[in-house]
């Protein structure tokens, strides 16, 4: 019969230098200014936030750019595919009509000591993403997330830095909390939702006491992706989590001020 992982949950290493838990800025906080804004950014950094997670897209002439969707649909006053436009076609773009789309230059200049998690959208992002964290020398504060296993090895291969699993190593790394060895996993930290959905409302847990000593066995900090909801994030600060990623960036400081975790 398979077993969970068992014995005490030790404390990973720390995250692109902090130590956990952490508090976590989703796109800046899109619940309390557009999304991936610098408007959004400059909130986050002025509560107090020490890690913000973004979305990084290309444009046409290889500028990139701090946006989530492939179209230009949802977000902005203009339509259409985001990858057709070149830098300069963006000036006069706003998100929700009044926030203007940012470079991950600019990002990258604006808070030399800020940590960043950033999701490559596209294959085509990738090495003008490589590019502009080795012109920021920022490499060591940044995180590279993605769903493609394909660009987390082109990070990984490029040079030294922090990734976060990729799906196939969540999967493996939950096998592991049930006793199946994983091998070799790539990954720094685990950055994961706290449950997986399935067919219909049905989903699977991911994130529990066993997933978390898994992760922790191999130094690996465990980060939970998107909580809103105050309860669940103090569900999960109890279970032992290393950080939580959140649109509502101040009541997510409440929870941890609320728990003397907030630095």
């Amino acid at each position: 019969m398979i077993r969970p992982v068992r014995g005490s949950i030790d404390p990973p290493r720390p995250f692109l230098g902090l130590e956990g838990p952490l508090a976590i800025a989703h796109r800046g906080g899109a619940a309390e200014h557009p999304e991936n804004t610098m408007a959004a950014f400059e909130h986050a950094v002025h509560l107090g936030y020490r890690c913000i997670e973004t979305d990084v897209r290309a444009t046409r002439d290889r500028v990139p750019v701090i946006f989530h969707d492939e179209s230009m649909d949802r977000l902005t006053d203009h339509t259409g595919p985001f990858a057709v436009r070149d830098w300069a076609q963006l000036d006069d773009v706003r998100i929700d009509g009044r926030e203007p789309i940012v470079r991950l230059d600019d990002l990258l200049g604006a808070w030399p000591d800020l940590r960043l998690i950033i999701d490559p959208k596209s294959d085509d992002v990738v090495t003008p993403l490589i590019e502009a964290l080795r012109r920021a020398n920022a490499r060591h504060r940044v995180c590279i997330g993605s769903f493609s296993t394909r660009r987390l090895r082109w990070f990984r291969t490029d040079g030294p830095g922090c990734t976060s699993c990729g799906p196939t190593e969540v999967v493996r790394l939950r096998a592991e909390s049930w006793g199946v060895p994983a091998g070799k996993l790539d990954a720094d930290c685990a950055q994961v939702p706290p449950r997986q959905p399935l067919l219909g409302k049905l989903s699977v847990p991911v994130v529990d006491a066993a997933f978390l000593r898994a992760a922790h066995a191999r130094g690996m900090p465990v980060q939970v992706w998107t909580v809103d909801d105050e309860a669940e994030m103090e569900r999960l600060l109890d279970l032992g989590v290393d950080g939580i990623m959140s649109d509502r960036v101040t009541a997510l400081k409440k929870v941890f001020e609320r728990r003397g975790l907030w630095r």
